[in-house]
């Protein structure tokens, strides 16, 4: 850069040159200082105050790009003069190096913040090229001979939008343009198509104004057939402008026949900021026209200086990094995409959408179940003689687990600049495109090799919920009091729903009682610490009366879960309602109790006279004849509900008989797990996958235990005197001892039987 501004003879880019030397050496000597100070590289982050943190590392290029804008503040100070011949040579060195760069010969430059706003004012100048008599006439000129804006259906959202908005034309202005859907590529504009439209659209009275073709459509980066849409477009007079992240690799040594053909259109869009990692660049639009005057009215050239300046961050940016240091960054990039197209090329149920253009930069990939050989295991996927229902409901939740996918890969390689998207043929996808995120996050090729490993180690897991999805529902919809809820947005095994006795889902209504009893559900099946994780649901939901499960990353017994969440639901539930019959019967306790206290109140009234009730005289007839008042006290029974007199507890001493409560019954559903084994596991018995190290001896031990309890419970099932939970009847007692120990073991089966009642 130094040797360039020696060479100019205005003396006031001297200076400037010689300013920025000093201030990049500044910027130099204080990283090397903080350097040396902390032991670390300098990050653009670590900087005092709000900002701390939050600003990405944008390196020694990204101040550079930074500087110019200040420095352009400064320049905007100087006298008129120099100030027209300082922005004149900027802006003409600027747009003959990007000409060069990108092959494109003999073009202008209009440099904008808005990537779209270059599209708008090439369209202001097609207008004025083809409608003579626009200054004079304006609209009436258009609603004589309507213009028509030709756009691929591959195109970015919004941009016919934009573009009518800018321009004030009406929406039938658009013509859409599909995409080609028998033959070749699904993003790709039809030609023959077009064509067809261009001749109705003369027939009727319309003006064919311009074409918009893709370079690298925004979603999967493919290009369209820019070579014959040239032809077409000269033969009937339509100005095309070409834009997309794929024009970054005309500034390669080898560039496709397709992307080459760009060089040749009227106009096209460049994005160099992203491209090169370089923040606060403005875009870049050139195009070809020989009328000054009409490229001032249309807006693509000012007689502002303000205006010119804003190419001085590019100029500056270009100078830093020279010819080769931009083919190095666009060529990193193109290798970053081929290097990741090559290895997921050999990663199962990976499916790569761009694999027919290798010139793409960008790389589209999605998860895939393949379809059922001779594993009958794999009957989750839908084969084409499956009903379209269920071809539906398989490509929905094939979009959740690619759209998890996503996720998970953008938190554990964020330097890759992954997004998930979605397209209607193809569904929910991951995209990879380093020419618009590697220069800037510094992307490298062992982060690639990282983002395939994590690929495949989420891939088991993938194609294990799938396979459960099938079985986790047919295992709900057979069990009672569970409901399955079908949420294809839902990247996980399932979601359930627990019917309570007064679940009314016909009513729009909250439901208090099963949110209550679902947030119980999901802490008791939280605290089982298994693989499997269950939420309430997303937050957007309505309906939080449901538990989602997560997906599953090995064999789950789905029979034990679904069991699981029933019996639990239900045990939930009856303690609930157990709580609350409870809450109700000592709440009519108490109402019985205060009503026998007041009748007991006037018993001993009547019982004692009113005489006693005097206090001189009650105190002396009491003296000589004092009252021998029973005590009545009251217990209350909860089990019956009831109130019950003390009398007899007092005169026959029954709460000292030491009688033992019963044991409270366990339920049938724990089953006997391995050491170590997690909840919902399936059971290694008769896996082939045993090691020979592994928990074979831990095998041996429960089948040591099924023996043995096994065992206990044939001895028990030989006894013909004995019923299954009766106690050993004693050796010898007397035949009075007999009748007692049979009426204290009706007593017992009755106390057994009470809570069983209750519950």
């Amino acid at each position: 850069m130094d040797a360039s501004l020696e060479k100019i003879a205005d003396p006031t880019l001297a200076e400037m040159g010689k300013n920025l030397k000093e201030a990049m050496k500044m910027l130099e000597d204080s990283q090397r200082r903080t350097e040396e100070e902390n032991g670390k590289k300098l990050l653009s982050g670590d900087i005092p105050g709000p900002l701390q943190g939050r600003i990405q590392n944008i390196g020694e290029q990204g101040h550079i790009s930074l500087l110019g804008h200040s420095l352009g503040a400064y320049i905007s100070t100087l006298d008129k003069e120099k100030l027209r011949k300082l922005t004149t040579r900027i802006l003409s060195d600027t747009t003959l190096w990007l000409c060069r760069i990108f092959r494109y010969e003999n073009g202008c430059a209009y440099f904008h913040e808005e990537e779209r706003e270059g599209l708008a004012k090439i369209c202001r100048l097609a207008i004025h090229s083809r409608y003579e008599d626009f200054v004079v006439d304006g609209f009436n000129v258009l609603y004589n001979r309507k213009p028509v804006i030709y756009l691929s259906a591959a195109a970015r959202p919004g941009l016919g939008q934009y573009l009518c908005n800018q321009l004030g034309l009406p929406f039938p202005c658009l013509c859409r343009v599909p995409c080609n859907t028998v033959f070749g590529s699904q993003h790709q504009m039809d030609v023959a198509f077009l064509e067809k439209l261009i001749k109705d659209d003369i027939e009727r009275g319309k003006l064919p104004l311009l074409l918009v073709a893709n370079a690298g459509t925004a979603a999967v980066g493919h290009t369209d057939k820019i070579g014959r849409l040239k032809e077409l477009c000269e033969q009937y007079g339509i100005w095309l402008h070409v834009e997309g992240v794929n024009l970054a690799t005309l500034a390669l040594g080898y560039v496709s026949s397709s992307v080459l053909a760009a060089t040749k259109c009227d106009s096209m869009t460049l994005t160099p900021g992203p491209w090169l990692g370089l923040p606060a660049v403005p875009a870049v639009t050139l195009y070809k026209h020989d009328d000054p005057a009409l490229t001032l009215v249309s807006g693509l050239t000012s007689n502002k200086p303000a205006d010119k300046l804003r190419a001085l961050p590019l100029w500056l940016s270009l100078q830093y990094l020279g010819l080769d240091g931009i083919v190095e960054r666009i060529k990193h990039a193109c290798q970053l995409s081929q290097r990741l197209q090559e290895s997921l090329k050999k990663v199962n149920h990976i499916k790569i959408l761009v694999e027919d253009e290798l010139s793409s930069p960008v790389v589209v990939f999605r998860f895939f179940q393949e379809l059922p050989g001779s594993d009958p295991g794999l009957n989750a996927i839908p084969v084409p003689s499956a009903a379209p229902s269920a071809i539906g409901r398989e490509r929905h939740s094939c979009d959740a687990l690619n759209r998890w996918l996503g996720e998970q890969l953008k938190q554990l390689v964020p330097v890759s600049g992954l997004t998930v998207m979605d397209l209607e043929v193809e569904g929910t996808c991951v995209r990879f495109s380093p020419l618009m995120t590697a220069a800037v996050l510094g992307t490298r090729g062992e982060d690639v090799d990282q983002l395939v490993a994590c690929i495949q180690s989420k891939l088991p897991v993938l194609t294990c919920t799938l396979q459960l999805r099938e079985e986790f529902k047919q295992e709900v919809t057979a069990t009672a009091g569970l409901l399955y809820v079908d949420d294809p947005n839902w990247p996980g095994i399932g979601v359930v729903r627990y019917e309570h006795a007064n679940d009314d889902k016909n009513s729009l209504k909250l439901d208090p009682e099963g949110e209550k009893i679902h947030a119980g559900l999901l802490k008791k099946l939280n605290e089982l610490e298994s693989d499997l994780t269950f939420k309430m649901g997303p937050e957007y939901k309505s309906m939080k009366s449901c538990i989602y499960i997560g997906v599953a990353s090995d064999d789950i017994d789905v029979s034990e879960l679904v069991e699981t969440i029933a019996v639990t639901a239900r045990e939930i539930e009856e303690n609930s309602r157990l709580l609350e019959n409870m809450t109700e019967v000592v709440r009519k306790g108490i109402q019985e109790a205060q009503v026998q206290l007041q009748k007991a109140n006037e018993e001993r009234l009547l019982e004692e006279g009113v005489l006693r009730q005097i206090p001189v005289v009650g105190s002396v007839l009491n003296w000589f004849s004092p009252v021998q008042a029973s005590q009545k006290g009251r217990t209350f029974n909860l089990t019956a509900g009831s109130l019950e007199s003390t009398e007899h507890t007092y005169v026959y001493k029954v709460q000292g008989s030491g009688v033992t409560p019963p044991q409270t019954p366990t339920g049938t559903r724990t089953k006997q797990r391995l050491p170590g084994q997690k909840p919902f596991k399936r059971s290694l018995r008769g896996s082939d996958a045993i090691s020979e190290t592994s928990s074979v001896s831990h095998i041996e031990d429960l089948e040591k235990m099924e023996q043995l309890s096994g065992g206990q419970e044939a001895s028990e099932a030989n006894s013909p005197e004995r019923h299954p939970g009766t106690p050993a009847p004693p050796e010898a007692e007397p035949p009075g001892a007999v009748q007692d120990g049979a009426q204290g073991l009706q007593d017992d089966r009755l106390q057994v039987e009470e809570p069983e009642s209750l519950r």
